[in-house]
């Protein structure tokens, strides 16, 4: 489907509209497009073996650096941001998860979301050839947010908003509409900042991007069989918040207000011993719908014991 001029911009503005409604913090729309120097950025750290035991980023390059080959006939990618910000800290000074999970899984929270929106653009579009993503599929993320004026690239490889940090999840819709297009965020604002390669415990941040080999949030989650020998997780046995505690663009995070993502009573009364003793049962029970379920009960553990 090709647009006219006045569809576009009615089309656009209502997409925005949507996205709002939805809770989003932004929504970014840019052209679909191959990413031609974020591909040549990719395969440099693949190249250098960043990605650790990550494969699956090695499989699905083309479609990987080129929205056209997810979805037939692709157009436009609509990108947004949904916070996930709380001032609430579950963790104890012995075991710690990111704030990401301390909810409800967001991928299923933010799909259900996208599906919603690309329900009401079809109500105006007729029906089109789209696809919703959410952290789960060949696509260049933060780069997509990037095209869509949506923030900037940080030293710690996050994509950092300057109105709002660096606490959000990233979901799109790519679909075969054409719209206007925002314009893309062309500055780097860390200046001489350096406070998150400093502070990073296992200097998992570098200047090429981060080495997942060291990362923490990698090996606690996407690792796989033991941990490497002489890894310090620094109380951390899921994620890790540490390059984005120290950021100071995440002075501007503002506490969120997705009831989805609020931690069950139970996880919040988790104590050092409730969780070196946490049995099968006590895992299934807590991480039911939740991101943790990624790293598994024998892959928590790993992690528990470790400390």
């Amino acid at each position: 489907m090709t647009a006219s001029e006045y569809d576009k911009g009615f089309l656009t503005n209502y997409i925005k509209e949507l996205s709002l409604e939805e809770g989003f913090l932004e929504c970014g729309i840019s052209k679909a497009t191959f990413l031609e120097d974020d591909a040549k950025r990719m395969e440099a750290w693949l190249d250098d073996g960043y990605n650790a035991e990550m494969g699956y980023l090695e499989r699905n390059r083309e479609k990987r650096y080129d929205p056209r080959k997810l979805v037939d006939g692709a157009s436009s990618v609509i990108s947004v941001l949904y916070n996930y910000y709380t001032d609430e800290n579950i963790s104890t000074n012995k075991y710690k998860i990111s704030k990401y999970a301390y909810g409800k899984d967001y991928h299923t929270v933010i799909k259900d979301k996208l599906y919603k929106i690309l329900g009401k653009i079809e109500r105006e579009t007729g029906k089109l050839n789209a696809r919703v993503f959410v952290d789960s599929a060949p696509v260049l993320d933060r780069s997509w947010a990037l095209n869509s004026g949506l923030g900037f690239i940080g030293k710690n490889t996050m994509l950092i908003n300057r109105k709002a940090g660096s606490y959000f999840f990233i979901g799109h819709i790519i679909l075969n509409v054409d719209l206007l297009y925002d314009k893309k965020t062309e500055r780097n604002y860390c200046g001489n900042c350096t406070a998150c390669i400093d502070t990073c415990p296992t200097q998992a941040i570098t200047t090429e991007g981060v080495n997942a080999n060291k990362c923490i949030s990698y090996l606690t989650i996407e690792h796989r069989g033991e941990l490497p020998g002489n890894v310090n997780l620094h109380n951390w046995i899921f994620g890790c918040d540490i390059c984005q505690e120290v950021c100071p663009w995440n002075r501007f995070a503002k506490q969120h207000n997705e009831l989805l993502f609020y931690p069950k009573e139970e996880l919040k009364s988790m104590t050092p011993d409730k969780w070196k003793d946490i049995s099968h049962e006590d895992f299934n029970m807590l991480f039911k719908d939740s991101a943790v379920k990624r790293t598994g009960y024998k892959g928590l553990l790993r992690n528990i014991n470790s400390l």
